[in-house]
């Protein structure tokens, strides 16, 4: 069985309070360390860090996928399918305007997966997915 090691990713934001509302509120992250320039987040297990750098912000290319523009840079994390279901219902009820809204991409083929795409405050792309069969993660 391989171990999962956690990951790190820095991110920029154009302002703190409003990242925090979005991670800590909407999402349910907690909160790690900080500055006055940045702040860590505890993203389902994994150290995501929100930058103070309003300069880099913005940069929207998308890529054709399963019919949609997928934003090119996001970030995002693998959950089960009730996971999923929870955090889909808890965007959609708050009034989260998608990218991309919750559906099944790729049905019935290798890789099926469970999709959604959102931005935070700072226009940084999100990608929430989950599998029925952990085992299609990779599946070609």
């Amino acid at each position: 069985m391989a171990v999962t090691h956690p990951f790190h990713l820095a991110f920029p934001v154009d302002d703190l309070n409003a990242a925090r509302a979005f991670y800590l509120d909407l999402l349910g992250c907690a909160e790690g360390r900080s500055s006055e320039d940045w702040v860590d987040f505890d993203f389902f297990g994994h150290q995501i860090v929100a930058h103070l750098a309003p300069e880099e912000t913005g940069a929207v290319k998308t890529s054709a996928v399963d019919g949609h523009g997928v934003p090119v840079r996001h970030f995002g994390i693998v959950l089960s399918i009730p996971e999923w279901q929870a955090l889909a219902g808890r965007l959609t009820a708050a009034g989260t305007e998608f990218v991309i809204a919750p559906y099944v991409r790729f049905k019935g083929l290798p890789g099926e997966q469970a999709t959604m795409f959102f931005k935070d405050p700072a226009g940084n792309a999100i990608e929430i997915k989950a599998f029925a069969d952990m085992g299609q993660l990779f599946a070609k």
